[in-house]
């Protein structure tokens, strides 16, 4: 049984395929009757027309920025409705979304796990590389790294320098700025015009589930004013 909120993907590789809908109906019919009897939302459905070939697609890219916005599943009728392209695969699931093939969900799952564990066998080669070398740094007692704590940077073996301390900022600014984007999609959804007010729009985020950016509490006036203020001063 589906659950939560999904975005759904349809593509197909001719602009007559897109035009007759020949293709399209099929692949929507297998999204509806996966999610059939489902405590479930469709919360958009993204339509493309490209080959699956192609990096550069637009309408998919969108997909996915929804899905992180919306803490929503990709969904695809056919898995090659998606992408071949291990390193694509693999890049959805290190951004943490999650997707799943109507047709054979199970072997979806099975098939990214397989490349996973590729990918995985090299990243600890290179972890056991890295170990390695702090270890003898550590052996000749050299004091290295840095850890965050709230809003400040904490330098281990040495004081930060006025350097550290904006690399540190541009960081924390960088994430704000994406959170930002993220929410963009959606408030462009919910008010495309602009024509709500700030209580009316925080109060449709908070009716939609949509997360803060700090991730507490409920959204205010305010706190759409600030992600406003942040997205105007980005563009």
């Amino acid at each position: 049984m589906a659950e939560g909120r999904f975005i759904s993907y349809l593509r197909v590789s001719t602009d007559k395929q897109g035009k007759s809908g020949l293709g399209l109906e099929a692949q929507r019919k297998a999204v509806t009757d996966y999610l059939n009897g489902g405590d479930w939302e469709l919360t958009a459905e993204l339509v493309e027309v490209e080959s699956g070939k192609k990096a550069n697609r637009p309408k998919l890219e969108e997909a996915i920025a929804l899905c992180q916005a919306y803490d929503a599943t990709l969904l695809v009728a056919k898995f090659d409705r998606l992408s071949r392209d291990a390193h694509f695969l693999l890049g959805l699931q290190k951004a943490g979304i999650r997707f799943v093939a109507a047709d054979n969900p199970q072997a979806n799952d099975l098939t990214v796990g397989i490349l996973a564990l590729v990918a995985q066998q090299e990243r600890e080669a290179i972890s056991q590389r890295t170990k390695a070398a702090l270890a003898a740094a550590k052996a000749r007692g050299q004091q290295l790294g840095a850890y965050h704590k709230g809003d400040k940077t904490l330098f281990i073996g040495r004081t930060g320098t006025p350097e550290d301390v904006a690399k540190a900022r541009e960081a924390r600014s960088a994430k704000a700025d994406m959170k930002a984007s993220r929410l963009k999609l959606i408030i462009d959804r919910i008010d495309p015009e602009r024509s709500l007010s700030l209580s009316e729009l925080a109060r449709r985020l908070n009716e939609d589930r949509i997360a803060t950016p700090s991730g507490r509490g409920k959204w205010q006036a305010v706190t759409v004013s600030r992600v406003l203020s942040r997205l105007h001063s980005t563009t």
